[in-house]
């Protein structure tokens, strides 16, 4: 079907995709906007750990896109993008609908690569979307149930281990995460926990090497030895071939393997194959075959496209590929397309980062704040909670989400005063979140008014 031209089209709802229509809708944009994405739900990837173990639920997480966008004015498309056509400006999605746009954002992200490993596609277990997280919960529970049940130790000790390939941000946190809550799933089914192998393998010599997080390595590798279950570091490990039932690597020129029913993969991201396939030039292309943009976020060739996040190259100018990034991009390209549209001057993007935080296992993590000071532990760890918090799309899923945490995270579990007190200063004056103080200092005046009346 053909659209009016002029109109705004967005594709893919990740950070940059979703917050750029928002802030539309905010800034009461004056043409219409088509939100696609195959998927039905948004996916708030940095707490997809939280989800995975049951710290946070679906509406937190993973909530639907029509209740993100209602009553934006923002069309919510759920299809797959067949191809895109920059000198027609259309979009073929794959149901045989189509659009013309007078505007789009790229907005895609990047997708899992495997490195052309044998078996990685087929064995491994990718942790990138809900259905990712869905997965690898039931194979885990699978093979924990099945290890409760056999006397065949070798079997078992198969069925126990967990490889984790890839000693990036997201094998680590991931790595940290399930050392923390498997033995507690393995106890429940009457298992010895102390059986349990979390093993990680990582190619370089360093864990979070060329990573945003390397400034957290020493921490890192400190923490990952206090988890429930102490995480074996295999560094300078290869991984060649996945097999159903092992992990085959290079160490020091000798091919060796690891015996596991469960492989996750979090060895790196290529870019999108719909960005891969438009027609821009390898000299407007950055060194990931990104397309490069202007500081306005536009392609050089095309300037009615703007592209954010993992779609975008910035020229001379490598920022992190992470949600405070793509959230102030996304209101940044909201910013300019609103200025087209009103004929007035569009802005240059002005990434403000506050630092990186780094999941480090069940109520544990490590942060670097505006890499001036770092914090270990529960207080990281709800440094990180406030932060990503306010960061949820909307503010009324941002208010639920962040009141339902208090509640649970600060307050059910510390029901000290002096304690809450030390949990509020810590959660909120560091981050600034101004509605966990606020409720914070609520919940705590009535904390403090129940224990005078007790007195």
């Amino acid at each position: 079907m053909n659209s009016p031209v002029y109109q705004t089209v967005i594709i893919g709802g990740g950070f940059t995709g979703l917050f750029t229509a928002l802030h539309l809708a905010h800034e009461h944009y004056p043409r219409s906007v088509i939100l696609i994405d195959q998927n039905e739900r948004f996916c708030f990837k940095p707490l997809l750990y939280e989800y995975f173990n049951g710290e946070m639920d679906t509406l937190q997480v993973v909530p639907r896109f029509s209740e993100l966008l209602k009553g934006s004015g923002v069309i919510f498309v759920q299809d797959a993008v067949q191809s895109i056509d920059l000198h027609q400006q259309e979009v073929k999605l794959a149901s045989g609908n189509s659009y013309n746009y007078s505007n789009l954002v790229l907005a895609l992200g990047s997708v899992t690569t495997y490195h052309q490993v044998e078996g990685a596609k087929e064995n491994a277990f990718p942790f990138w979307t809900q259905a990712d997280a869905i997965a690898l919960e039931r194979h885990l529970r699978d093979r924990l149930q099945r290890a409760v049940q056999t006397e065949d130790l070798e079997e078992r000790r198969k069925l126990l281990t967990v490889g984790v390939v890839g000693g990036g941000s997201s094998g680590v946190e991931i790595a940290a995460t399930l050392a923390d809550f498997l033995p507690h799933w393995y106890e429940v089914l009457g298992g010895n926990s102390s059986e349990i192998r979390i093993v990680l393998l990582n190619h370089g010599k360093e864990i979070l090497n060329d990573d945003i997080n390397n400034p957290l390595r020493p921490i890192a590798e400190k923490e990952l030895q206090k988890r429930r279950i102490p995480i074996e570091i295999l560094t300078g490990a290869e991984a060649t071939t996945i097999h159903p039932n092992a992990v085959e690597y290079k160490h020091n020129n000798q091919v060796k393997t690891l015996a596991t029913h469960t492989a996750i993969w979090t060895a790196g991201t290529s870019v999108h194959p719909l960005i891969k396939d438009l027609p821009i030039s390898q000299e407007h292309q950055d060194h990931h075959g990104r397309p490069l943009v202007t500081p306005t976020m536009q392609l050089l060739d095309f300037p009615e496209v703007f592209a954010g996040g993992d779609c975008a190259g910035l020229p001379d100018n490598s920022l992190p590929p992470t949600a405070q990034v793509a959230y102030q991009q996304g209101a940044n390209i909201a910013h300019n397309l609103k200025a087209i549209a009103l004929g007035e001057e569009l802005k240059p993007v002005k990434i403000n980062t506050r630092g990186t935080l780094l999941k480090l296992g069940v109520h544990n993590a490590a942060a670097n704040l505006f890499n001036v000071f770092e914090v270990v532990g529960e207080p990281a760890h709800l440094i990180r909670h406030a932060t990503y918090l306010t960061l949820l799309p909307t503010p009324i899923h941002d208010f639920k989400a962040t009141t339902e945490w208090i509640d649970e995270e600060i307050f059910h579990h510390h029901l000290d005063p002096q304690d809450v007190g030390k949990k509020v200063v810590q959660a909120a004056e560091i981050v600034g979140a101004g509605v966990v103080g606020i409720l914070a200092a609520r919940k705590l005046l009535k904390i403090l008014g129940d224990e005078d009346k007790k007195d």
